[in-house]
């Protein structure tokens, strides 16, 4: 079948995100970061608000489980534009050459609706999009459930078979699979051109 759409996720393809961005200076002691990241802001507290909870309602969510920590649960969403660092150079150039293919480029991604418009704004290369783009926290919904990608494909009417989906979580990466979708599995030492070449994409 041949390739028509290209989907990116953008953590950890397009986007580098990370807490410890702000926190490492924050705490000045990587085992107190670790330990706050791994049991007070944890991944799978983020990952509601990613799913669509407000920040406001997260945070007070966390401060009243962990009062002792309330300064730096505060600190997380005040302090989230540092976290997000910048782009990944190599990997949005290749989407910059994807603009001028036939290839139909869609993003697919776990991303709170209230944070992803300052990453609109202060990112052109999300204009290649023009606006394709299904976010977990306005939809409700966050990979790996596979409702998000019926989403998409859906709202696009797009096929799966006929689409390849980049992505850097192996969990999103097995279910995107289990529906259909061709499928790479980026990690910091990805070539992702080269990548694509083995599926027939050249940029």
């Amino acid at each position: 079948m041949k390739i028509k759409n290209i989907i990116f996720d953008f953590g950890g393809v397009l986007m580098d995100w990370n807490p410890r961005y702000y926190f490492k200076t924050y705490f000045n002691d990587n085992e107190k970061m670790e330990y706050f990241l791994e049991n007070i802001a944890q991944d799978e507290w983020n990952v509601e608000q990613d799913r669509g909870r407000s920040l406001a309602e997260g945070t007070e969510i966390q401060v009243k489980k962990f009062p002792e920590w309330e300064k730096e649960i505060r600190a997380f969403y005040d302090n989230w534009t540092v976290m997000l660092k910048s782009d990944i150079p190599q990997n949005v150039e290749v989407l910059r050459k994807l603009k001028n293919t036939d290839y139909h480029l869609f993003g697919l991604t776990n991303w709170s609706a209230e944070t992803f418009p300052y990453a609109l704004e202060n990112y052109d290369f999300f204009q290649i999009f023009e606006g394709k783009i299904v976010v977990s926290g306005t939809e409700k919904l966050i990979k790996p459930d596979p409702k998000i990608w019926h989403v998409l494909l859906e709202r696009y009417n797009i096929k799966a078979e006929e689409s390849l989906f980049i992505d850097d979580n192996t969990k999103n990466i097995e279910m995107a699979k289990s529906l259909g979708f061709i499928t790479i599995q980026v990690f910091p030492e990805t070539d992702l051109a080269k990548e694509l070449k083995k599926f027939g994409v050249e940029v």
